[in-house]
């Protein structure tokens, strides 16, 4: 088995010579590689040494408490002793105050080394822009120390037994009482929904105050414990038997009149938890990226020793040697490399703060192509170490059952593309993607004419009463037009990186493949090509 490595050198070209980010005024190229390096070191030494042995035990609930795999508590305390946990909390309630962009390389490589130990931890900072943005400053003055110092996590309770993506079907209802609220009702898919490494858990709870659809909804703080100190009326019914993330307590919680009070206003519940909802959107888009850099470092250091069968020569060779092996690794790569740039670009724009339609419509993409790339990539580098790889030993079936999850929760791939082919495709959202691909187009003709295709697509399904049938198409032809933006980018950076010769391999023969590739998607959509398409 090939012990986990952090990605660190690829995250941070990204970041510094593919995606803008040096446009930032507070980047700190120099910091941020420390920052990379630190924790980078922390992975590799503490946190993934857990990841197969808490695969392997799990988590157990015993009188209606979960437990986690040995050595997780211990882990935890370290992490927050750390002080990973507040990198992103605002300096004034004890955190770090630090961007997204940090929060982007300690989430790839935490969730590369430790995909569950992760999924527990990963919400803070979500719920901690949550509590910044709506909530009082006594909210914020009662609840982000305790987050920031690792005191407490937090859950994100939105899914129901009959309300999954459609949350006009919420039921759980919250009841008044005095100056606070009663939650009653059941949510279940809760990732973290109990656990013992950290003494509290925030619930934070989309509840119906209202019969008025979706417009009835409101967000509600829902502490483990009262004011008191003693437990609040939320009980672990279950934990969920999963395919993977089996360190990771997948709970179902029952709220019996649990004491809550609102955030936000009475009604605004979606406004207010889209807020998190978005922040987990490209945190999972990031999960996928690094399910298939893994993959491809397990894969390719393997090919590389394994000697098998003979060149054209006649002499041994290994099996990156071979030249269906090669394409496998490269397409491994090309998988991480490019939804990692797609990632990063839609970070750099929300912490621009400018061009937020432009945001609106990358992260779906991020969101999509992240996951599919991890799941592929792994699905590939079993197939690359053979038996091999299909062997718990060399970790890469875990891998693939990890992986699997990042394409249904945080909306369905599915959904997401949906969205990018109706409610999105006539709206600002879609200019800012045009007029991001035009400018691009100035630099490199290839890019010129992926847009030209790309808006002869977008008319085509903005004339279609019904385009949800070209969804997954548009969806990757889209992607498709972005990666040519961002190859060309990679291309013309690749001398900044220690192997360009690798960089400029993969970023050459994904713009052929894409090239190739866009008669056929542009016909699948109705669309006749023109010379320039």
């Amino acid at each position: 088995m090939k012990p986990f490595a952090a990605p660190v050198e690829d995250i941070l070209f990204t970041l510094n010579h593919v995606v803008g980010t040096a446009d930032l005024p507070d980047w700190d190229a120099e910091f941020a590689s420390e920052i990379a390096g630190h924790f980078a070191s922390f992975a590799e030494g503490e946190i993934a040494p857990l990841d197969e042995p808490g695969d392997l035990e799990g988590c157990t609930l015993t009188d209606g408490r979960v437990a986690m795999p040995a050595g997780f508590k211990d882990l935890y305390n370290s992490y927050a002793g750390q002080g990973w946990p507040g990198l992103t909390i605002p300096e004034d309630f004890g955190g770090q105050g630090m961007g997204a962009m940090m929060l982007a390389i300690t989430s790839e490589i935490f969730s590369g080394a430790n995909h569950s130990m992760q999924m527990v931890t990963g919400l803070v900072p979500g719920a901690a822009r949550t509590l910044t943005r709506f909530g009082t400053a006594d909210q914020q003055a009662r609840y982000l120390p305790s987050l920031a110092s690792g005191e407490t996590l937090a859950t994100m309770c939105l899914t129901e037994p009959g309300a999954g993506s459609d949350l006009s079907r919420v039921r759980c209802r919250a009841t008044a009482d005095g100056d606070g609220w009663q939650i009653t009702g059941e949510k279940i898919f809760i990732s973290g929904g109990d656990q013992d490494m950290s003494d509290k858990v925030l619930h934070l709870v989309l509840a119906r105050t209202s019969d008025n659809g979706i417009k009835g909804l409101s967000l509600f703080l829902c502490p483990c414990t009262r004011a008191d100190g003693s437990r609040n009326a939320v009980t672990v019914t279950r934990i969920e038997e999963k395919m993977g993330l089996h360190a990771s307590p997948t709970c179902q919680l029952a709220f019996d009149g649990a004491e809550a009070e609102l955030i936000g206003a009475e009604g605004q519940g979606l406004m207010a938890m889209f807020t998190m909802m978005n922040h987990a959107r490209s945190d999972v888009a990031l999960q996928g990226v690094a399910h298939a850099a893994r993959a491809h470092d397990v894969a390719a250091s393997y090919a590389a020793e394994r000697q098998q069968g003979r060149g054209a020569d006649g002499q041994p060779v290994t099996l990156d040697g071979h030249a269906d092996v090669r394409r496998m690794l490269d397409e491994i790569d090309a998988g991480a490399l490019g939804a990692r740039a797609i990632a990063h670009l839609a970070f750099v724009t929300m912490e621009k703060g400018d061009n937020p339609d432009l945001v609106e419509f990358l992260t779906p993409l991020a969101k999509v192509s992240g996951t599919e790339a991890g799941i592929r990539g792994a699905e590939l580098g079993v197939q690359v170490l053979g038996g091999y790889g299909y062997l718990r030993e060399y970790r890469l079936e875990q891998t693939y059952r990890d992986a699997r999850i990042t394409a249904i929760y945080e909306g369905a791939n599915g959904i997401h593309e949906r969205m990018l082919a109706t409610r999105l495709l006539g709206t600002p959202p879609a200019e800012a993607f045009a007029a991001f691909m035009a400018a691009e187009g100035k630099e490199a003709e290839a890019v010129a004419a992926a847009l030209e295709g790309w808006n002869l697509a977008r008319k085509q399904l903005l004339d279609n009463p019904d385009p949800t049938a070209f969804a997954h198409e548009f969806y990757l032809l889209t992607r498709d037009t972005l990666l040519t933006a961002l190859w060309s980018r990679v291309l013309r950076a690749a001398s900044a990186h220690s192997d360009p010769q690798r960089l400029t391999r993969v970023a050459t023969r994904q713009l052929e493949v894409i090239a190739a590739m866009r008669p056929a998607r542009l016909a699948l959509l109705g669309v006749a090509q023109t010379s320039g398409a």
